[in-house]
């Protein structure tokens, strides 16, 4: 077998016989452990203070940020705080009690009277027994025999009434019927509901003069009153009161026409005041004016 070979780094033979000494051989007196680099203490000392410097300037522009960030939500919340402030006030100015103008006071009057044809009963609206004159001065009463049920213009007038009522913007007729103390005149109420007080001016100022023509009587079967209809009218008349026109047409209750009456022949002396009587003191009680708080919240303010 070949000897063994030594391990031990052979060096290189040049031609001339001399030695070369083996580049990766160390230097003679040097540390078999390959040597590290070590940085300068001066470099080390600059490569902090660079690093102390970018944290110290990334610090310093959070700092800026956040001191910005911090007035925009302070300007922000200044202006909140103020808009909600004088809403505050606005809303106590508003609701504060105080003293009822006097367009406020007309426009609750207006209101209140307007709503009543249906806020109110039907038996608040035609009571069942109102007061008038007799002759002689005598208190008697008329009694309501019925009250129809809400009727179309159209349906509860003549036709040259309900021409201008429809031109107004009637809404609505109520109509009820009453006898006089002896049961011997029977009178038909009827309510016209316009829109306003000022339509109710209009369509009154055009109305027919003509007392032949008006409401339409109702009649109620089993009753005095079921014979009374459009040919028993012997007059028919009208009052105003707030948005209401109340129409009134007054006859005989045994049946007598208006034709049956000859011209000579005057109607009774009391059937005109009983009717006018009774619808005045219903419109009266429609268009009166309530009772007007003195202030927004009540009479104290």
């Amino acid at each position: 077998m070949p000897p063994e070979q030594s391990r031990i780094p052979q060096t290189a033979r040049t031609p001339s016989g001399l030695r070369r000494a083996n580049p990766r051989a160390l230097p003679l007196g040097a540390s078999a452990r390959r040597a590290r680099a070590r940085p300068w203490t001066a470099s080390r000392g600059r490569a902090a203070a660079a690093q102390a410097a970018r944290e110290r300037a990334e610090l310093e522009r959070g700092i800026r940020l956040r001191s910005l960030y911090l007035t925009i939500m302070g300007v922000v919340l200044a202006v909140a705080a103020v808009n909600v402030l004088l809403g505050s006030v606005g809303l106590i100015q508003e609701n504060k009690a105080r003293p009822l103008t006097d367009a406020e006071r007309a426009r609750y009057v207006a209101e209140d009277v307007a709503r009543r044809w249906r806020a109110w009963p039907a038996g608040m609206v035609f009571p069942e027994e109102l007061p008038y004159t007799a002759l002689g001065r005598a208190q008697q009463y008329a009694r309501r025999v019925g009250i129809a049920p809400e009727a179309a213009c159209a349906a509860a007038v003549d036709a040259p009434v309900a021409s201008v009522l429809r031109k107004h913007g009637c809404q609505a007729v109520l109509r009820a019927t009453y006898v006089d103390q002896t049961s011997t005149f029977a009178v038909t109420v009827g309510v016209a509901v316009l829109p306003s007080e000022q339509a109710r001016t209009d369509a009154a100022g055009e109305l027919p003069v003509d007392d032949r023509v008006g409401v339409r009587p109702v009649a109620f079967p089993g009753t005095v009153t079921d014979t009374f209809g459009a040919a028993q009218r012997q007059r028919t008349g009208w009052v105003g009161a707030g948005p209401y026109i109340v129409f009134s047409a007054v006859g005989y209750t045994d049946g007598r026409t208006r034709a049956s009456v000859p011209l000579e022949e005057q109607v009774n002396s009391e059937m005109w005041p009983v009717a006018e009587t009774v619808a005045g003191r219903i419109a009266r009680a429609l268009g009166e004016p309530p009772d007007v708080p003195r202030c927004t919240q009540g009479n104290a303010c």
